[in-house]
């Protein structure tokens, strides 16, 4: 079932299995009020068992560093503004991946991982990425790092 992610009031609908819901619900809100703020676009999204193409792309992507996760993805959401496709995917452990495709040739394709407040950094970014803090009134303590997309997908 949908949810159309509500920054005012964070709820952890859809993340409640996870050890660290609230933070991980005030991420996604996080990212609701980012793009509700820059492109009036409204965050919805749905059990990752619903929206299996959304997931095997990011996986695909993530295939182009080797990685591969092994949590449980229990969230996702895709959709295009201003000519860039972004996607989304929330693990059970904390983490979240997005995806910023721009769809004209030679424009910005990047990979975004956040960690939730109060979780460890995952064993598969070990020594291959830094994580740079941001504090948010939604999320706490956001941790983040990236890696630019080189193939087309």
């Amino acid at each position: 079932m949908a949810y159309k992610v509500d920054f005012k009031e964070v709820a952890t609908t859809g993340l409640e299995s996870s050890p660290v819901a609230a933070a991980l619900a005030g991420l996604r809100a996080n990212e609701a009020r980012y793009f509700w703020n820059k492109f009036k676009h409204e965050f919805v999204t749905v059990p990752a068992a619903e929206d299996p193409a959304t997931l095997k792309w990011i996986e695909t992507i993530l295939a182009e560093r080797d990685m591969h996760f092994p949590y449980k993805a229990l969230e996702v959401t895709s959709f295009e503004a201003e000519g860039t496709k972004f996607a989304y995917v929330f693990y059970e452990n904390g983490l979240a991946v997005n995806i910023m495709y721009g769809l004209a040739e030679g424009s910005k394709r990047a990979v975004g991982f956040k960690l939730s407040d109060g979780m460890e950094i995952p064993a598969e970014f070990a020594g291959k990425f830094k994580f740079a803090r941001q504090r948010s009134k939604l999320a706490g303590t956001i941790r983040g790092s990236f890696f630019v997309i080189k193939g087309n997908y």
